[in-house]
């Protein structure tokens, strides 16, 4: 059978003299099984002292240990990648910032380390710290609604930053939903290369005794009677988006048993999370009906991940192929891994998903050195640069502004930009590299000015909360004081 990329990649890494401790995934995975450690060493040709040093990450994985890992435990190589460990580790940075103050916070090397060696610790701290900034915010709430002696309006969305990590630590991919939709669109032949729309109506009609009317929206993009089995859908919208709609409404239909069981997996805490996630849920499969996962994923890789050429070929805006291109993540047939986000022009980030290593700021504003801001100053122009974060990390960024039609002269259109990128170690395989000096000088970015370690950044908007500042009294730089 062929390895997929990602698993030659980790093999590498270990050939590279790479150090993989494995030892809470190794753990996890025996416990589950029932296996005790003399048993397990058997299987995997090992002394238990040797098995133990492993799983306490006394002894790095060695390739042939790897090797007996997957055969023994019959799991793709790809789950001991350690690489999906750095958004938890870039999480918990953030946090334990956020509330350090003026004590000193722990290095990159201790979070590592909490993270390899106790990875259910470091997400009940994370946990911990979501509650303590829902109280925070409820508090400074609190605080100016008694200053202005006026009754609060709304409170936070936590039901949303709790969906946002559900589809964050799951890489963005839900496989039982991305099968079920691939199979579902061989059936109805979508993703062929026809339009969809007649496809889908068809669908829901045959299907789940649905029918499609059409008419003035006012506000309403789509509207289900479920007593007369009538979907109304909003006839200005553009034909992308109306095929989108329909697509919701049929998976909402057809899965109902697998949406709700991954709710129930879920377990939110906060009941209108459930919700949320559930329209996400239904988002998610939708995506996935209209662009099933193999076909696209090869039609991506023939194309260069030219997204204007894909978006044409499947039918589907810019900003779905965007969407679905950070979701390819199935083991043994991994696209290129993306991050994509959508941002409004006052710079929120109001769809956020990443199967890279790039952070998205979870509080405050991101980085004012992200091309996804430059992208409203030219609009229908596609924005390429190459940025570093501050570990080091390259990313090629693809920004461009889009707009969503309000359908009436007094509903005002909607304007957004997209970002999308990749680590340039997979710059070969990117249409968006033609001509950019991957070894030039980057933009120096960042994830959040709160947290940023840049002391030199010219745009930095207010000072990092772990750092002491200095207003000097006879100069003054681009910024009015220095970090120490």
């Amino acid at each position: 059978m062929r390895k997929p990329a990602k698993v030659h990649g980790l093999f590498c890494k270990v050939a590279m003299a790479e150090k993989l401790y494995l030892g809470a995934k190794v753990r996890k995975l025996r416990e589950a099984r029932g296996w005790t450690l003399e048993a397990c060493a058997g299987r995997l040709a090992l002394s238990p002292s040797y098995l133990s040093q492993i799983e306490t990450n006394q002894r790095p994985a060695t390739a042939r240990v790897l090797i007996a890992l997957t055969r023994a435990f019959d799991v793709d190589a790809s789950l001991f990648d350690l690489d999906g460990d750095a958004r938890l580790i870039a999480d918990l940075r953030e946090a334990v910032t956020d509330v350090a103050g003026h004590a000193e916070a722990p290095s990159p090397v201790e979070l590592k380390q909490a993270v390899t060696n106790t990875p259910r610790l470091a997400r009940q701290f994370l946990a911990l710290h979501q509650d303590y900034r829902r109280l925070d915010e409820r508090l400074k709430t609190l605080n100016e609604t008694l200053g202005r002696d006026e009754r609060a309006q709304g409170s936070p969305a936590l039901p949303y930053e709790a969906v946002r990590d559900f589809f964050h630590y799951r890489d963005n991919y839900i496989d039982v939903l991305d099968q079920a939709a691939e199979a579902l669109a061989e059936q109805l032949g979508l993703g062929a290369g026809g339009h969809p729309e007649r496809d889908l109506e068809a669908a829901l009609n045959d299907l789940c005794g649905v029918r499609l009317a059409t008419g003035e929206g006012r506000g309403t993009m789509r509207r289900f009677d479920p007593a007369a089995r009538i979907l109304y859908v909003d006839a200005s919208l553009p034909g992308a988006t109306r095929s989108f709609l329909m697509a919701h409404q049929l998976v909402l239909l057809r899965f109902h048993d697998l949406i709700e069981h991954e709710l129930d997996r879920a377990a939110f805490d906060i009941p209108a999370a459930r919700d949320v996630c559930r329209v996400g849920l239904a988002n998610y499969a939708a995506g996935a009906l209209l662009l099933p996962y193999r076909r696209f994923l090869e039609a991506a890789r023939e194309l260069r991940h030219d997204v204007d050429r894909l978006r044409n070929r499947f039918h589907v805006s810019f900003e779905q192929v965007c969407h679905r291109l950070s979701t390819l993540q199935r083991p043994g047939w991994r696209g290129v891994p993306f991050y994509f986000a959508r941002v409004d022009m006052a710079g929120n980030i109001t769809k956020r998903h990443s199967a890279t290593r790039f952070q998205f700021a979870r509080f405050g504003g991101a980085c004012p050195l992200w091309n996804v801001h430059e992208a409203f100053g030219a609009p229908d122009r596609i924005l390429v640069n190459l940025s570093e974060m501050p570990d080091g990390s390259r990313y090629i960024c693809i920004a461009k502004s889009v707009s969503k039609p309000g359908g009436s002269y007094l509903e005002p259109d909607r304007r957004y930009a997209l970002g999308l990128g990749c680590e340039i170690e997979h710059a070969d395989q990117l249409v968006y590299a033609a001509g950019l000096d991957l070894n030039g000088p980057p933009t120096r970015m960042g994830v959040s000015c709160r947290i940023c370690e840049r002391t030199d950044c010219a745009q930095r908007a207010f000072p990092p909360i772990d750092r002491t500042l200095r207003v000097p009294d006879h100069e003054r730089g681009v910024i009015p004081y220095t970090l120490s």
